[in-house]
């Protein structure tokens, strides 16, 4: 195991040089440091960071290589010459200012590291500096400020070091995706989230709040009690803002019986209404989930939009990721759906799943291109701190996990061949090869509610397990969040708190 020390001599920007050292070194072991009596141990790579006499100083050492980088701090907008994110804020505002200051500390510090990790490693990222998880929000605000698509391709090529295919792809959605929310009230429109969090199974991959069906069954009914309840208190505390659109996510929304589902859809419609909206999806999902009941069932309801979601179309990778359900299965779900006159589907994909090399992801993008779905989201693989691919990695150590430019230029190409162009992007800690989800969709296919959570352009109310409500106020500039318990018990039996929960923070933020 590689292991890298970093002391910080000041606390200034860890996080960020933390995830910025991860992308360079995913595979390493990092260890913070804070006083220098505490450097005793053997490190394969040392790190000083430090801020003095208004300047960063790293200094590096590893058996290779040793040396030191220094720049200049900002303290004022005489400190350097480009300063267009601090002229914007003026004195009229302080505390904008002082927080367009420390970004423009943050990417000074940043911009330094990176070439520290290009001297060492021979290599560079495909987002540059970037460690956040919204790239696509830098080229919005740009665009938004008045630049031509030219600079703002130029501004994040120097200042985030990134590469030119990804800053074409950043502009590209950006604009695409300001074409999608023209129509789109951010001040007092909202969208809502609804969350059931059942699954056939539980994917190796996973970190989302779920829960085998087969162990929480006889839940499920007490758990829609509980859920139809919060959206009925919930549509009270909304009144009279504009809902835009509704997501059924999860878990899988399919584990729910017909009846399950037209109990909890009627609720929907009846307490929120569905008349005025612009999207309403719900996620199919698991193909395993899926029949034609269920399909009926749904389709009694303004359903706009469904996922079926392969993941992979790799039998083999199927079974180790502990998907319980065939290529062909999702085949079957996909055109019994078509049959049944749904005429938007968005499939999902993941590349870098355990043993798929790049032949794996040709095969399933050409299975992919057969049904010619209306949308594509491509996934990076993320193992997240909750996943059993982590939680138990010592069993998983010798599986092999491949994620390159190659493979993402391959899925793009394909998604332009079957007429479909990229809507909405975001990135996720420790994604194999520092790479990004996007979603591709035809005209007049790409999900709404998508980029409405991405970019936080407006509160989403989210309910049920483990929900998270984002209350977006003053102009966007803002966000707190509302929380929902995890636990689907602890959520059935504190849903009045939940409830309050939200209508105090409603009536505090919004």
């Amino acid at each position: 195991m590689y292991k890298i020390g970093i002391l910080f001599l000041d606390n200034k920007f860890e996080h960020d040089i933390y995830e910025l050292t991860k992308a360079f070194y995913p595979e390493s072991e990092i260890h913070s440091i804070y006083e220098e009596k505490d450097c005793e141990e053997n490190y394969d790579l040392f790190l000083r960071i430090e801020e003095r006499d208004d300047s960063f100083y790293i200094q590096y050492e590893s058996e290779e290589h040793k040396g030191v980088l220094c720049a200049e701090t900002i303290e004022g907008h005489s400190r350097r010459q480009d300063k267009d994110a601090l002229v914007s804020c003026k004195e009229k505002d302080e505390k904008a200012l002082e927080r367009a200051m420390r970004k423009e500390n943050k990417d000074i510090m940043k911009g330094i590291l990176y070439k520290i990790f290009i001297k060492l490693t021979g290599k560079t990222l495909p987002w540059g500096t970037l460690t956040g998880i919204r790239p696509v929000k830098l080229a919005t605000s740009l665009i938004e400020s008045g630049m031509k698509n030219t600079e703002v391709a130029q501004e994040l090529r120097n200042r985030y070091m990134m590469s030119p295919e990804k800053t074409a792809l950043s502009v590209a959605i950006a604009n695409r995706e300001r074409d999608i929310l023209k129509e789109i009230d951010y001040e007092n429109g909202y969208s809502l989230y609804i969350g059931i969090p059942f699954c056939p199974s539980i994917c190796l991959y996973c970190s989302f709040s779920s829960y085998p069906l087969k162990v929480w069954k006889d839940k499920v009914d007490a758990y829609l009690d509980a859920l139809c309840k919060e959206i009925r208190e919930v549509s009270a505390i909304m009144k009279g803002r504009k809902l835009d659109t509704i997501y059924i996510g999860g878990g899988t929304p399919t584990t729910l019986e017909p009846e399950q589902l037209r109990r909890l859809l009627d609720t929907v419609q009846k307490y929120f209404g569905c008349e005025d909206i612009g999207e309403f999806t719900i996620e199919a999902g698991r193909p395993d989930s899926i029949t034609k009941e269920k399909l009926l069932a749904i389709r009694e309801f303004p359903i706009t939009r469904i996922s079926v979601n392969p993941q992979t179309m790799n039998q083999e990778t199927l079974d180790i990721i502990g998907r319980r359900h065939t290529v062909e299965e999702t085949k079957e779900a996909f055109l019994l759906a078509r049959e049944l006159g749904y005429d938007n589907i968005n499939m999902d994909l993941i590349v870098g799943l355990p043993g798929e090399d790049i032949s794996m992801v040709h095969r399933t993008l050409e299975e992919i291109r057969t049904l010619d779905p209306d949308s594509l989201t491509v996934h990076s693989l993320a193992i997240k701190r909750a996943a059993r691919l982590n939680i138990f990695r010592d069993k998983y150590q010798e599986m092999t996990f491949e994620n390159n430019q190659e493979i993402m230029d391959l899925t793009m190409r394909t998604a332009y061949e079957m007429g479909m162009s990229p809507y909405y992007l975001y990135r996720q800690k420790n994604m194999k090869g520092n790479f990004e989800n996007v979603g591709y969709a035809k005209v007049d296919k790409a999900g709404i509610y998508n980029i409405l959570i991405m970019e936080e352009k407006q509160p989403i109310i989210a309910l049920g397990a483990g929900g998270s409500s984002k209350l977006v106020f003053d102009h966007g500039q803002r966000i707190e969040r509302v929380e929902n318990v995890k636990d689907v018990t602890s959520y059935i039996t504190r849903i009045d708190e939940m409830i309050d929960r939200k209508r105090i923070g409603i009536a505090k933020w919004l």
